[in-house]
């Protein structure tokens, strides 16, 4: 028999913000979705950034952000996507140097998204053009042709 293997608290922190990360996206990635994956999704959104919290850098809590803005203009609920995508953007801007290119990008796409879930036309115009150019600038092929992908994806409530 194996010998259990031991972690420290931060590598079992970081494994559970890993593995929810890695839940909400399987999540995502199910179009016919019940209410109780619904349910599931917020609540693996939420416990992995809890981990990150503790086990992470700046850098993880700007994209744990991004993901809850995600996940909930996903589910149609405008105030805690904008709220997310709101904190998203200050991260972003407080910590440039530890973000790579394809963040902010993606901070805008946030914001875009959650204004046109909510309505906010003008607002959400602004930032579809400020995800647009940064998604441009995105050095890497690879990084920008995922980031397009996701960009071009999805429900944008009108705006496009």
């Amino acid at each position: 028999m194996d010998e259990p293997k031991t972690y420290t608290e931060a590598e079992a922190e970081r494994f559970f913000a890993i593995q929810f990360n890695g839940k909400t996206w399987g999540l995502l990635d199910n179009s016919e979705r019940r209410q109780e994956e619904n349910e599931q999704l917020i609540d693996y959104a939420h416990a992995s950034l809890a981990h990150w919290r503790t086990a992470g850098t700046a850098l993880h809590l700007q994209r744990g952000m991004w993901m809850l803005s995600h996940v909930y203009s996903v589910l149609g609920q405008a105030h805690p996507a904008l709220v997310y995508a709101g904190r998203c953007q200050e991260l972003t801007l407080q910590h440039k140097d530890l973000l790579q290119d394809f963040d902010k990008a993606y901070a805008f796409e946030a914001l875009a998204r959650a204004h046109a879930l909510d309505g906010n036309r003008e607002a959400a115009r602004k930032y579809l053009l400020l995800a647009e150019e940064a998604g441009r600038f995105i050095q890497g092929e690879e990084d920008r042709k995922i980031f397009l992908g996701d960009f071009n994806a999805g429900e944008w409530y009108g705006l496009k």
